[in-house]
């Protein structure tokens, strides 16, 4: 394909920013050129192994598959993979995304690695927090927000993890955060902390 004309800069932004999307690339390379010269030139920067595709419409030239939740926004880390980053277990487990976003829910491959898509009502999204992971910030749900949605999306909660759950949880926000529930919902969440 010889040389590219924006090659330079495309690689600069994936310098700059851990994912670069479809419309910043189109914003370096301008908006005369039409959008087959984009999609070119990202098929090209693919195929020489300097970038690779998150999903649809986002790239990265990093390595590590749990930036993929900002491509999801609104999105935070959560379940087992938020039990990990607040040390309440010892497994390892695969980044489980959670978004509002209306998306396929389940397993993807991303980077090569399974992350765990799943989707939570709109008015249930909030309780996390941004924390640095090398140069970028990314958000995990906190403790209490962590022990709701393990109930919600109906996941096993091991004895032991419910001991340390329980130990570290903020009683005052989690029932701040319980307010915005059903009292059913309420009610279950009042035998795990029997």
């Amino acid at each position: 394909m010889g040389s590219i004309k924006y090659k330079q800069d495309v690689e600069r932004l994936f310098d700059k920013s851990a994912i670069v999307s479809n419309a910043s690339i189109s914003r370096i390379i301008g908006k005369k050129k039409n959008k087959d010269y984009t999609k070119r030139m990202i098929n090209y920067l693919i195929k020489k192994n300097v970038i690779k595709r998150i999903t649809k419409g986002y790239y990265t030239n990093k390595e590590d598959n749990l930036i993929s939740v900002l491509c999801f926004q609104p999105a935070y880390l959560g379940l087992q993979d938020a039990l990990s980053f607040h040390n309440l277990w010892e497994q390892e487990t695969i980044p489980v995304i959670i978004t509002s976003k209306n998306i396929r829910i389940g397993i993807r491959k991303i980077l090569g690695k399974n992350v765990m898509l799943r989707r939570i009502n709109k008015r249930y999204f909030f309780g996390y927090d941004y924390h640095q992971y090398g140069n970028i910030a990314l958000p995990y749900s906190n403790i209490e927000k962590t022990f709701i949605d393990l109930v919600y999306f109906k996941e096993n909660i091991d004895k032991e993890v419910l001991k340390n759950i329980k130990r570290k949880l903020n009683r005052k926000k989690l029932n701040n955060y319980l307010k915005m529930y059903p009292m059913r919902f309420r009610r279950i969440m009042g035998r795990y902390l029997k």
